[in-house]
C-alpha cells in the first residue's frame, strides 16, 4: 500500500535541483532527461504500477542522477545507480547529499555489463543510438536480465522494432506513454538552441520461464 501522496510538481521541482552532467560527452550521448519527464517516469511506476514504493531499483546509465534520486524521494527500499563515467557518478553523489537522499543510495561507477542480482524495478533513459547505432538494447537486455518490471525511455520512431526486440529478450511490453522531451544546444554539431521531439516510456514485464 502506498504510503503517501506526492504531487507530480513537487516531484519536478526536486528534480530540477538534480545538477546535470558538468562536462558531458556526445560519443555516450549523456543528454540530461528534463524534470517533467523523469517525474513522468517515477509517477507511473509509483503510482499506476506500485513498482517504487518499498521496491529495490536500479537506475541503469544513471548519469547525474534523477531518476535513481526521484526514486529514492518516493520511498524506495533500495536504490543504485550505474555509470560508467566517474564525473557523473561524482555528481550525483553530490546531487543526492543536496536532495536528503545520499545514505539511502549506492552508486557504482561501471560498464552495465558488470551488474549482476536482481531488482523490482529498472529505471532507464539509456542513449538513444544517433551516435552509436543500438545502443539502447544493450541497457534493455541487460534490464530485462535484472528486472521484474523496467521502465525505460526510447525514440518513437524505434517502436515497432522495440516491441519485437523485448518480445525475443523475454519481456512483455505492458504499455506504452508517449511523452515530449527537449534538450538544450550542448555540442557543436548542434543546429538549434534547444530541440524537441516525441520518445516513447516502455513499461516492460520480464517473462518467467514456464516450470
Amino acid at each position: 500500500m502506498q504510503k503517501r501522496l506526492v504531487r507530480k510538481l513537487d516531484l519536478e521541482m526536486a528534480i530540477s535541483a538534480v545538477a546535470p552532467h558538468p562536462s558531458p560527452k556526445a560519443h555516450l550521448e549523456q543528454y540530461t532527461i528534463t524534470p517533467e519527464v523523469a517525474a513522468e517516469i517515477l509517477y507511473v511506476a509509483t503510482y499506476i504500477y506500485n513498482d517504487i514504493d518499498d521496491k529495490t531499483v536500479i537506475d541503469l546509465g544513471c548519469g547525474t542522477g534523477r531518476l535513481a534520486i526521484a526514486a529514492a524521494l518516493l520511498d524506495a527500499k533500495e536504490v543504485v545507480g550505474v555509470d560508467i563515467d566517474k564525473t557523473a557518478i561524482m555528481q550525483a553523489i553530490k546531487n543526492a547529499e543536496k536532495l536528503g537522499v545520499r545514505t539511502k543510495i549506492d552508486w557504482i561507477i561501471a560498464d552495465i555489463d558488470v551488474i549482476r542480482g536482481r531488482f523490482d524495478t529498472v529505471v532507464q533513459n539509456p542513449p538513444f543510438g544517433v551516435q552509436k547505432r543500438r545502443a539502447d538494447r544493450k541497457f534493455l537486455e541487460k534490464a530485462l536480465s535484472i528486472g521484474r518490471r523496467v521502465y525505460s525511455l526510447h525514440k518513437a520512431s524505434d517502436s515497432s522494432f522495440l516491441k519485437a526486440f523485448i518480445g525475443k529478450n523475454s519481456g512483455e511490453t505492458k504499455a506504452v506513454y508517449a511523452l515530449s522531451m527537449r534538450i538544450p544546444y550542448m555540442f557543436k554539431f548542434h543546429r538549434k538552441q534547444k530541440h524537441q521531439f516525441s520518445v516513447n516510456l516502455y513499461v516492460i514485464e520480464r517473462k518467467e520461464p514456464q516450470k
